[in-house]
C-alpha cells in the first residue's frame, strides 16, 4: 500500500486519460474527447507507464492496443473514478430531477411490500435518474435480547453499506438519525367468505389451519410464544418464506395468517382478503426510518430520507382513510 506522501505524487487525471484511451483505442480520438493535444496525451501515457511499470498501450496501424496489464487495470480504474465522482457529487448541490445515483435501502419483507410501490412511483415523477437497491433485512435472534436483534443492520448503516433502513426498532443511539413512521400491529387475514370471519373468537382461531411466514422455515413464531404463555397452541399447516407468497396462498385456500395490518390493508383488494382482530393482547411495534448521522451529511441521502418518510406517510394516510370508509355502515 502506498504511503500518503507517495499518493500525493499521483495525478488523478492520468487515470482519466488511461480510461479514455482504453475506450477509444486511439490517442488522437482520446485527445479530442479530453480537449487536449495528442502530444499531451502521449506525455501523460509516458508518465503512467513509468508509474505502473508497463507499456500499457502498443501502437497498431489503426490506433493502440492495450496490454494484458492495461486490461487487468481497466475495471479497478473505472471503479476508482466512479467512487471519486460519487464523493464529489455528494459535496455539490443535489438536484433530484437531474441526478443519476443509486441508493441502497434495507427493510424487512413486510415493510418493503408497503413502501416500495409508492416510492418507485414518486421517483419516476421526481427523480427519474435515481436507482434503488433493496436489501431484505432479517432480525438476528440467536439468543440475543430484543434490543440487539438489529445490531447487524446498525453496523451496516455505520459502514455505509446501507444508506437507509426501515426497522421495527426502539429509540436509537445519538449517532443515528431516526423518524418514527407509524406503529404497526397485527390482524388475522383470510379470504372473503372464510368461516373464521363470521366468528373471530379465540376458540375458532385455535381450530383454524394457520400459515406462518418464516424465512428459515421455522414453524414457531411470536404468536405461538404468546399462545404458549396462555396454555394454548395452534396448528401451522404451512410456512412460506415471504409475505407476498403468504398473500397469494391466503387468496387461494382456507388458511389464515396473522400479518402486519398495513401490509394486508395495502394489498387486501388485490387478493380479495378480509381481516379480523387478533384474539390476543397485542402491543404495536414502532416502525422507524434510520440513517447514520454521517450519511445524512450527503444531500442526496438526506433528500431520500425525507422523500421516503413523506411517501410512507402519504400512502399509509390514504390507506387509513379508505379503511375507515369501508367500515362505515351502509
Amino acid at each position: 500500500m502506498l504511503k500518503p506522501a507517495q499518493l500525493l505524487r499521483i495525478d488523478l487525471s492520468l487515470l482519466v486519460l488511461f480510461s479514455t484511451v482504453l475506450e477509444e483505442g486511439h490517442v488522437a480520438r482520446a485527445a479530442e474527447r479530453l480537449n487536449l493535444t495528442p502530444s499531451a496525451v502521449s506525455h501523460g501515457l509516458r508518465r503512467l507507464r513509468h508509474l505502473l511499470h508497463d507499456p500499457l498501450f502498443l501502437k497498431t496501424p489503426g490506433g493502440v492496443k492495450p496490454t494484458d496489464r492495461a486490461l487487468a487495470l481497466a475495471g479497478p480504474v473505472v471503479e476508482a473514478l466512479a467512487r471519486v465522482d460519487g464523493i464529489i457529487s455528494m459535496a455539490g448541490p443535489f438536484d433530484p430531477g437531474s441526478t443519476r445515483r443509486c441508493f441502497t435501502i434495507g427493510a424487512p419483507d413486510a415493510l418493503a411490500a408497503v413502501f416500495l410501490g409508492p416510492l418507485v412511483s414518486r421517483l419516476a415523477r421526481e427523480a427519474p435518474g435515481v436507482d434503488i437497491r433493496l436489501l431484505q433485512l432479517m432480525p438476528q435472534h440467536h439468543g440475543k435480547p430484543t434490543s440487539q436483534v438489529w445490531q447487524t443492520t446498525l453496523t451496516e448503516l455505520d459502514s455505509h453499506r446501507l444508506d437507509l433502513a426501515i426497522l421495527p426498532i426502539g429509540p436509537l443511539p445519538p449517532r443515528f438519525v431516526e423518524r418514527l413512521l407509524f406503529e404497526e400491529d397485527f390482524v388475522v387475514a383470510m379470504r372473503k367468505g372464510h368461516p373464521l370471519a363470521r366468528a373471530p373468537n379465540l376458540a375458532a382461531y385455535l381450530k383454524a389451519r394457520h400459515m406462518l411466514v418464516s424465512a428459515i422455515g421455522d414453524a414457531l413464531g411470536v404468536v405461538d410464544a404468546m399462545l404458549a404463555e396462555r396454555g394454548h397452541s395452534r396448528r401451522v399447516a404451512l410456512t412460506v418464506p415471504n409475505f407476498m407468497m403468504a398473500l397469494v396462498q391466503l387468496a387461494e385456500s382456507d388458511l389464515v395468517a396473522t400479518l402486519p395490518r398495513r401490509l394486508v390493508a395495502y394489498h387486501a383488494a388485490r387478493f380479495n382478503l378480509v381481516v379480523r382482530p387478533v384474539p390476543l393482547p397485542w402491543r404495536p411495534d414502532p416502525i422507524r426510518l434510520v440513517a447514520s448521522q454521517s450519511a445524512m451529511a450527503d444531500a442526496g441521502i438526506a433528500w431520500l430520507f425525507e422523500t421516503l418518510a413523506s411517501s410512507i406517510s402519504t400512502s399509509t394516510g390514504s390507506r387509513s382513510r379508505q379503511e375507515r370508509k369501508r367500515r362505515k355502515p351502509c
